[in-house]
């Protein structure tokens, strides 16, 4: 009996360090590509651009809702960028703002050397999806590079995602990476950790050729395959999902065209949330499409990763009825911290966070009810985001 009772808490455990041992070929693979591009001599630092007359022209799209405060240091992001001032465009789809947002960006559409435009969305549009959509039917570029109004990007931001067009020219889709950046505390830690596990495991199932997950902070499409796809049309009634449901839709229509970038020149950094009610907030809001989901990936990747975390805290659980159990829970345990290690250690080396590396355990003694809790309020529906009410 307690034999049969250690088996079922290890199966889930198991099935999840395969998992990551699957992910980490994934990003390995992501890895070598990379390298590959350095050594061909394509991107010897960040920033170079291999040929300038291959260089596609990107509109860059921010959805902006009352970001006065943030948006003066991203557009200094973009003024340094080593791409010429010629080959890309800034789109800013104010979202109804009521502090200086529109202003601001007025007036820095008279000094910037790049191109820069505000959009006003109607007044009965409203949201991201709506704000990205019109500033799109504004763009004139090919490609539509997306990040966030409270993101910081380097210089060689824009350089990366045409050093990787240039030796993928077939893309339609490319997901870029996050970094999340505070203050330098356990809280932080923690955060930072799991988020960084989503990029990870967004970039890997990518380089698998099962798309899963990205982030609208840090991705770029192609108009011709954002139109094929039918762009939001069939999930803009859902506030959430610009980025993953697009993903999705354009690796359905065209197999193998979408890929992550593996350069630190292209990580876009973004503020974490300031209290843990605000990480609740945003984390319901990201849940709240899960059941939305059509790709059987995504759908199989939540479950699983959701079972073995209860699995964990039910072991633990069983120890209070059978201690003799303890050997069976501590290899459950073993496998599911081991797993997300061997993901982790090279994604954290290359987001240049390795010492976050220590928060595995307390994270994961926290992790099941919070996974729980949020998926419970991801699946009601409802938050608040941004000053409204979302439904």
């Amino acid at each position: 009996m307690m034999a049969a009772v250690g088996i079922s808490l290890l199966v889930l455990p198991a099935l999840y360090a395969a998992l990551m041992a699957w992910l980490r070929g994934g990003w390995v693979r992501n890895e070598a590509f990379s390298v590959e591009r350095e050594k061909s001599g394509k991107n010897d630092f960040p920033g170079l651009i291999p040929d300038a007359e291959s260089i596609p022209l990107f509109s860059v799209l921010i959805a902006a809702r009352n970001e006065a405060d943030n948006l003066p240091q991203l557009l200094r992001d973009l003024a340094a960028q080593t791409l010429p001032a010629t080959c890309f465009e800034v789109l800013i789809a104010d979202d109804h703002s009521t502090d200086a947002t529109a202003a601001l960006v007025t007036a820095a559409a008279q000094e910037n050397a790049f191109a820069l435009c505000l959009i006003k969305l109607p007044a009965a549009q409203t949201g991201k999806k709506a704000a990205l959509l019109t500033a799109l039917h504004a763009a004139r570029a090919p490609w539509l590079v997306c990040t966030d109004a409270d993101c910081r990007l380097g210089p060689g931001w824009l350089a990366a995602y045409a050093t990787m067009l240039h030796r993928q020219p077939q893309a339609n889709f490319i997901s870029g990476p996050v970094l999340l950046t505070g203050p330098d505390n356990w809280f932080m830690t923690l955060m930072g950790l799991e988020f960084a596990g989503l990029v990870g495991v967004g970039a890997a199932c990518l380089a698998r050729r099962q798309p899963t997950m990205c982030n609208g902070a840090n991705l770029a499409y192609r108009r011709a395959a954002f139109e094929a796809v039918g762009g939001f049309a069939d999930n803009a009634h859902l506030a959430s999902g610009d980025d993953e449901f697009l993903l999705h839709k354009i690796h359905a229509a065209f197999p193998g065209t979408a890929h992550f970038l593996t350069d630190a020149a292209a990580i876009a950094r973004t503020a974490a949330p300031s209290s843990l009610r605000a990480l609740l907030r945003q984390r319901v809001r990201w849940a709240s499409k899960w059941r939305h989901y059509q790709s059987a990936a995504s759908r199989n990747l939540a479950l699983l990763v959701l079972g073995a975390n209860v699995a964990l805290a039910a072991g633990a659980l069983a120890l209070l009825w059978r201690p003799g159990l303890w050997p069976w829970v501590a290899a459950a345990w073993l496998l599911k911290l081991g797993g997300d290690a061997w993901l982790l250690g090279p994604v954290l080396r290359f987001l240049g966070r390795r010492k976050w590396l220590w928060g595995l355990l307390p994270l994961q003694l926290l992790y099941a009810p919070y996974a729980l809790a949020v998926g419970a309020a991801g699946w009601r529906g409802g938050y608040e985001w941004k000053g409204r009410a979302v439904r």
